[in-house]
């Protein structure tokens, strides 16, 4: 890979966000994946376990591989040896650090040359996720994500990287990201290892927008359960509604995440940039599809979730009109026998007072106006 040229610039047109120390919680682009496993489950602990280091002068867990020539030569070798084997030209190198500290960064900094900004953006959570451009490297950031269906809450997790001629280093900020999935898919396709570092970075960036692909997907499953719900015998109403804006809420965070992949895997695809050959293209274009599909699905969803909402209000508005009617329609059914209840119950003499056949005359009235009025109600559908 040529070195790009010099001086920071964001390839994907994105202006640099605000250093954001967000800690543990939710954060703008996502709840945190639940400690002590990835988002699949799994043990961040052992994914991977073959490739982790066990001596490394970061603090941090480690992981490393060595590709010679298109094949697996060497895994979980120690970090400081990474300088001797890149001095053989001829071997493509993957490092991983699990939430390394500012002290880790630097033991990295100098060997690799890395730039400052990038070193700075890769220590802050909630980075937008983006490609910038260095002397030495590319530094991208992106970001896997998981819908967790019971309770409609979005989980993100954030993953920087600097790509190099022979290196990639990815650096995770949390342990949500299943690193040992984008391993596997690396050794799946392991013809196309020769490849170098832009395999490893099409391995890396499918798993991540597969992710973006499955969380739409289990949005949309959400989406169809509440449309069911919208129209049962039994009203849903604070259900649906408090659902709904869960959903809302994770379809536009969601977008945070998507939008911009467009612009980064479409700027990793420059040719001037070197890092995806021609024998590469069409994997990268593929990536690209399924970012586009997952934006304008997710588009597509964020309509539809506004719709069930205006819906819902709709429905809650017509059932209250109902209500009012029927009501209404019994009220005027006993208002009749009220007014016949109070003429025949005046203190003044009228024809039939004090005699039985007054009483007869007016439970007669009362029954047959009653029953009329139902009978028209009920017609009409008032009733």
């Amino acid at each position: 890979m040529t070195p790009p040229p010099s001086g920071p610039a964001n390839t994907a047109g994105t202006q640099r966000s605000g250093r954001d120390t967000a800690g543990a919680g939710s954060g703008v682009l996502g709840a945190r994946p639940a400690a002590g496993q990835t988002l699949h489950g799994q043990d961040p602990e052992l994914v991977a376990a073959s490739s982790i280091c066990q001596v490394s002068p970061t603090r941090c867990q480690a992981r490393t591989r060595l590709y010679r020539d298109g094949r697996l030569e060497l895994e979980g070798f120690p970090v400081a040896d990474i300088s001797d084997h890149l001095a053989e030209g001829s071997v493509t190198i993957w490092l991983d650090l699990r939430d390394p500290d500012r002290a880790d960064l630097a033991v990295l900094s100098e060997e690799f040359g890395l730039h400052p900004l990038a070193v700075e953006d890769a220590l802050h959570h909630s980075q937008r996720p983006k490609l910038d451009r260095y002397p030495s490297h590319l530094f991208l950031t992106a970001y896997a994500a998981r819908l967790d269906a019971a309770t409609g809450e979005l989980a993100t997790s954030e993953l920087a990287a600097f790509i190099t001629s022979q290196a990639l280093i990815t650096v995770r900020k949390d342990d949500g990201l299943d690193i040992g999935a984008a391993v596997q898919r690396w050794d799946q396709n392991p013809d196309l290892t020769r490849f170098g570092v832009g395999y490893l970075l099409y391995g890396l960036l499918d798993y991540m927008v597969d992710s973006h692909f499955d969380a739409v997907q289990s949005l949309d499953d959400c989406v169809e359960e509440i449309e069911d719900r919208l129209f049962d015998d039994i009203p849903h109403s604070m259900e649906v509604q408090r659902r709904s804006f869960q959903l809302r809420k994770s379809l536009v965070l969601l977008r945070r995440v998507v939008l911009p992949m467009r612009e980064v895997v479409n700027a990793v695809m420059r040719r001037d940039l070197h890092v995806v050959g021609d024998d590469l293209v069409p994997y990268y274009q593929d990536v690209y599809d399924h970012v586009l599909r997952a934006a304008e699905w997710n588009d597509s969803l964020r309509d539809l979730v506004t719709s069930i909402l205006e819906t819902n209000v709709t429905i809650q508005g017509n059932r209250l009109n109902i209500i009012t009617k029927k009501v209404t329609g019994w009220a005027a059914i006993i208002a009749v026998p009220t007014l016949i209840t109070g003429y025949f119950g005046m203190n003044v003499p009228y024809p039939g007072f004090s005699d039985k056949a007054g009483f007869t005359t007016s439970l007669s009235a009362m029954i047959l106006a009653a029953l009329v009025l139902y009978i028209v109600f009920k017609r009409k559908d008032w009733l």
